[in-house]
């Protein structure tokens, strides 16, 4: 499965959770090596990895230049050990995020980063979605949409709001997610740079 590109401007976020400050910075520069290497056009040198940080989990990669949004990419689907999911969608992040030029040797310093770890996605009834807890993923046929919790946080958006941005991100009706389309949640580990 490819990476997926998702929607994402959030400050970073601190609050504690399954990784320790350590695998969060490790996780970090993971991510800042991976984009310096493929601008290098050298391979990446991992170096030893923390246990904690090779279960498969789904993950997003959210790169910002001096406050806006310069990519995000990322795995819905637990697929590859996290810190591979991390190097990979960093990468994408940078360079093959369709919304963005590729980043260039002079932004790669200035980046900021943010890391989403997700949780495996279950369905769930409109009703029931939290607005700051939840990310969404609609699916109608073969079209899907995906937004990470902090999205809606980030524009004020009220539950409805958020299911109608989600199934617009799908290329969908405004109201498919009442018309027969499939809603999944997922909650997020969130953090990232200043």
């Amino acid at each position: 499965m490819s990476p997926q590109p998702a929607k994402s401007t959030s400050p970073a976020a601190t609050e504690p959770g399954e990784y320790s400050a350590e695998e969060r910075r490790f996780l970090l520069e993971l991510a800042h090596r991976a984009i310096n290497a493929a601008l290098a056009g050298a391979d990446l040198d991992i170096g030893p990895v923390p246990d904690t940080l090779r279960a498969a989990r789904g993950a997003f990669t959210t790169l910002t230049l001096q406050g806006q949004l310069r990519g995000c990419v990322g795995y819905v689907f637990a697929v590859k050990p996290l810190f591979e999911t991390v190097a990979e969608t960093a990468v994408a992040a940078a360079f093959n995020d369709f919304r963005f030029t590729p980043v260039t040797a002079q932004e790669a310093p200035r980046l900021r980063l943010e890391i989403s770890v997700l949780s495996p996605l279950q369905e769930i009834d409109a009703d029931d979605v939290v607005v700051g807890k939840h990310g969404l993923v609609i699916t109608l046929g073969a079209r899907r949409g995906l937004l990470l919790p902090q999205v809606a946080v980030e524009h004020g958006w009220d539950r409805k709001t958020f299911l109608e941005q989600t199934c617009h991100k799908a290329g969908l009706p405004a109201d498919a997610y009442l018309e027969g389309a499939r809603i999944e949640a997922f909650t997020a580990e969130v953090f990232g740079e200043e």
